[in-house]
């Protein structure tokens, strides 16, 4: 490909080029270097992940290890819920979220200082990720009806970040806690941090407090007990990742203000065009089958995602946990190890061009990149910074020319081009990309909707800060004795966790106010801990 004339090239281009009216979208995959028996060769394959899908569509349990079902599509149609009673849960939480949004808008649901002006977001994961990235993308401050923050971590400074930047509107702050299973430690720890800065500033948190969870979780009962604003339901048949569309992404877009009914008019155009069984009609197996072929089914190159505008700036971080999570996998649904993933980063264009492009065009070849194209530059008409070109020219001609440019080094590309970011467009771009996720799944034959690695760092997370403890209890029964790591250990029954102690040590100490000193020589084994 790499020798193609301009003649070729723009044949190429003309063959690989499908443009979808219905959507504003257009998807260009002539910068693919596949060959013309790749797609017959793979239309088994595909044909199988559109029976796959349709089967999921109607309820089968999609979800094995977790015997659940998979219905984020049922959100944006709840007609093809299996049961009418799932479809009425769902048309009822969409209408209990916007009648909270307009009663908060209006002033009747308010806080201690008067009508809400900002809304604090605590979650994390999917609980924040596609909450950032749709308040980036479709926010507008002189607009907005309320300004958005989140606590999407457990990191108290950057807590300490966040509350700063509400500084004296904290009595005007309403607070949504996401977690679908309320025991999620990051989520909880935002959850008592918030409280706390409440109450330090004479608040009532509860009369601030909003939760969305799953029915009869620790958060739900929590939140009931202590008489919050209002509880929304999250359901086990709706992934994190895959959970923008519900309560966790539409409650926080919708007390920004934004038009959340286009979102879900956009998702759901994307989702009837992405349910034609023939590839030259569905944008995402295109897309899925070009993860496929760039790979050789292995995800043995990365996809760098470059969308030449501001606002989507985030999208490459909302497609790293949709993609990463739902494809990362040691087994596939034989039970073969067979190590799947699709690594994804990126950040902006023509950023980018300033950062890494370098390396895309003459380092190693690892990767693909997926340009997204933004044809509306801006509401308005546009400044000239040289005769007849504007900014937004600027930056077309940068996507085109580094587009052109990895091309002629033999790097291949996709190219999405949609019309404008908005609602709908947002709407549509996510429910492309989890359909794009379904599709190589099956492909692949894996399971794109669980995540058992994250439960194995959860529950190591759980075994270190159970080994705090015991290191805290020895310490603080021998008040001014120091002890060394590996009488520690031995101490508390913790043979093999030396190094975990010493780091654990080494953070009490460093941090005012949790007793523990620290002493002693240059090598960890001879650094001694003791309580003050």
């Amino acid at each position: 490909m790499m020798h193609m004339t301009s003649e070729q090239l723009w044949c190429r281009f003309q063959q690989h080029y499908t443009e979808f009216p219905a959507l504003g979208l257009a998807l260009d995959l002539s910068r693919m270097n596949f060959g013309d028996d790749f797609l017959p060769a793979m239309q088994p394959r595909i044909a199988n992940a559109f029976a796959a899908m349709a089967k999921l569509e109607k309820g089968a349990i999609a979800n094995p290890d977790e015997k659940r079902m998979v219905g984020h599509y049922w959100l944006r149609n709840p007609a093809l819920a299996p049961s009418s009673e799932l479809a009425r849960e769902i048309t009822d939480t969409l209408a209990a979220v916007e009648k909270f949004s307009a009663e908060v808008h209006a002033g009747t649901v308010a806080g201690f200082g008067g009508p809400f002006r900002r809304v604090l977001v605590v979650g994390i994961g999917g609980s924040a990720l596609g909450p950032q990235f749709v308040a980036h993308a479709l926010g507008q401050p002189a607009q907005d009806k309320l300004t958005v923050h989140f606590f999407d971590n457990t990191d108290p400074d950057g807590i300490d970040k966040v509350l700063a930047s509400i500084g004296g509107d904290l009595c005007r702050t309403l607070t949504v806690v996401i977690s679908k299973s309320g025991g999620t430690k990051e989520t909880r720890n935002g959850m008592l941090e918030a409280k706390v800065a409440y109450e330090r500033a004479g608040l009532r948190f509860e009369t601030h407090a909003v939760a969305v969870t799953g029915m009869g979780s620790e958060l739900d009962k929590y939140a009931q007990k202590h008489g919050w604003l209002r509880r929304f339901p999250m359901w086990d048949w709706v992934g994190g990742r895959t959970s923008e569309l519900s309560a966790v992404g539409l409650l926080p877009a919708a007390l920004q203000g934004l038009q959340i009914r286009e979102m879900l008019a956009g998702a759901k155009a994307c989702d009837d065009a992405t349910r034609v069984p023939e590839v030259s009609k569905n944008p995402a197996a295109q897309l899925a089958l070009m993860w496929f072929y760039s790979g050789n089914g292995r995800g043995t190159k990365d996809m760098v995602v470059l969308p030449y505008k501001d606002r989507l700036e985030l999208f490459s971080k909302y497609l790293q946990q949709l993609i990463m999570e739902s494809l990362g996998k040691e087994l596939d649904l034989d039970g073969q190890i067979v190590n799947q993933g699709l690594a994804v980063y990126g950040n902006k264009g023509s950023t980018d061009q300033h950062a890494y492009v370098q390396q895309l065009r003459e380092g190693v070849l690892n990767f693909f990149v997926t340009f997204i194209e933004v044809l509306t530059d801006r509401a308005g008409n546009s400044v000239e910074v040289e005769p007849k070109t504007t900014s937004g020219d600027f930056l077309t001609g940068f996507l085109l020319g580094t587009r052109t440019a990895l091309h002629e080094k033999g790097r291949e590309s996709v190219t999405i081009t949609v019309k404008e970011v908005s609602p709908f467009t947002v709407g549509m771009l996510i429910a492309l990309f989890e359909r794009a996720v379904g599709f190589y799944a099956s492909l692949v034959n894996i399971n794109a909707y669980h995540q058992p690695g994250v439960e194995a760092g959860k529950k190591a997370a759980s075994t270190v800060l159970a080994l705090q403890q015991k290191l805290v209890a020895l310490l603080t029964a021998n008040p001014g004795k120091f002890f060394t790591v590996a009488e520690i250990a031995t101490a508390v029954g913790a043979a093999g966790q030396e190094e975990t102690l010493f780091k654990i040590g080494t953070h009490l100490a460093a941090n005012m106010g949790r007793g523990v000193q620290k002493s002693g020589g240059a090598a960890p084994g001879q650094v001694k801990f003791a309580s003050k």
